[in-house]
């Protein structure tokens, strides 16, 4: 299954940071099509999971270790649908790009569609970024891990292929002039990669608006297979292809519960001030702290470092000890609140 696969590249990767060699000589037990392709395979699942933990950094989930091991994924939650479409399109992403560099045999540019009409004034021209060979590896990989036939399965194979459609959705077409004296009268034109962060806010979005599949348990209880197939065939049926789903409620990400792998937010830093916050994070001491029955609690640091650093002719450098306050605020918990530190003002899982 996917969640196995990207337990066992995070634990691979920690287990030997230094040796890419071991974590290839897993992907290598894989079927030989894949050989080639095992290097960026694991560079595009662990840059996936880097995105997710970026996008919900300043969230009541931010996309833990956990969320990547085995016990994090058997709940198909809002959460873990988006865990699935990123690692999707982080692998398709990874090896589109590969190709387009030419680091991968027998792959390389979409000349597919060169010289034809694109529109009007422009035509199709140049190394248009070879999506289609990455969906379908990607695919063939990552999909080929889901062997399951139940409701969960179908769900995690519907968010890995939204995922990818959200690769095609956030590319660009970038073009070049041509013509008399730069007139333009003519544009040459292919389609790039955005960048894998343009893809992981597009999937933030869709995970806001992801929905929740109502499969009639009664059909599934049934223990036929072919009901079981039915009544899958029938939730998904208004569902479409781009959109997030999932089937599970979240937990409450504001409690510890580490038998799922959950760590609540007491502890998390929160942020109050600063340039350049965006609105979320601009809430985020709210969201973590007050709304999950936390107060902030402001904590300073003292950090010494070398400064005024002089050249002595020769040859030494005598630095100066120079110290900064660092201020940082955390979520902490209230003293004789309720008899157990908290007074909640919960507000969903976010």
């Amino acid at each position: 299954m996917v969640h196995l696969l990207f337990w066992l590249l995070t634990l691979l990767h920690k287990m030997c940071p230094g040796h890419a060699w071991v974590v290839s000589n897993f992907l290598m037990t894989g079927p030989k099509t894949y050989l080639t392709y095992s290097r960026s395979v694991q560079e595009g699942a662990m840059s996936g999971i880097e995105e997710c933990r970026h996008q919900f950094a300043w969230d009541r989930w931010n996309c833990p270790e956990s969320a990547t091991q085995f016990k994090g994924l058997r709940r198909a939650t809002r959460e873990t649908s988006f865990v699935h479409a990123i690692s999707a399109a982080g692998v398709m992403y990874t090896l589109t790009r590969n190709c387009s560099l030419g680091d991968l045999e027998n792959c390389g540019c979409d000349v597919s569609k060169n010289g034809k009409i694109g529109g009007s004034g422009w035509l199709w021209g140049g190394c248009s970024d070879n999506v289609d060979f990455g969906e379908r590896i990607s695919k063939q990989y990552v999909d080929a891990q889901e062997t399951g036939q139940d409701s969960r399965a179908a769900v995690n194979l519907h968010n890995n292929a939204a995922g990818r459609l959200a690769v095609k959705a956030t590319m660009r077409r970038i073009c070049r002039c041509h013509g008399m004296s730069e007139s333009c009268s003519v544009q040459t034109c292919w389609t790039q990669l955005s960048d894998l962060r343009d893809i992981g806010n597009y999937l933030k979005l869709k995970h806001s608006q992801a929905q929740k599949l109502d499969i009639n348990k009664k059909r599934m209880r049934a223990g036929n297979s072919a009901d079981n197939r039915g009544a899958i065939v029938d939730a998904f049926g208004s569902v479409a292809q781009t959109e997030l789903i999932y089937l599970e409620d979240s937990p409450d990400y504001c409690r510890r519960n580490t038998s799922v792998g959950l760590y609540g937010t007491e502890g998390r830093e929160c942020l109050q001030h600063g340039e350049g916050l965006t609105q979320w994070e601009r809430r985020s001491c709210r969201r973590l702290c007050h709304e999950c029955g936390l107060k902030v609690e402001e904590r300073r640091t003292e950090v010494v470092s070398s400064c005024n650093c002089k050249f002595q002719w020769c040859c030494t450098v005598n630095c100066e000890d120079c110290s900064q306050v660092i201020v940082k605020h955390v979520c902490a918990r209230r003293e004789a609140a309720d008899g157990h530190g908290y007074r909640r003002r919960y507000r969903g899982p976010k």
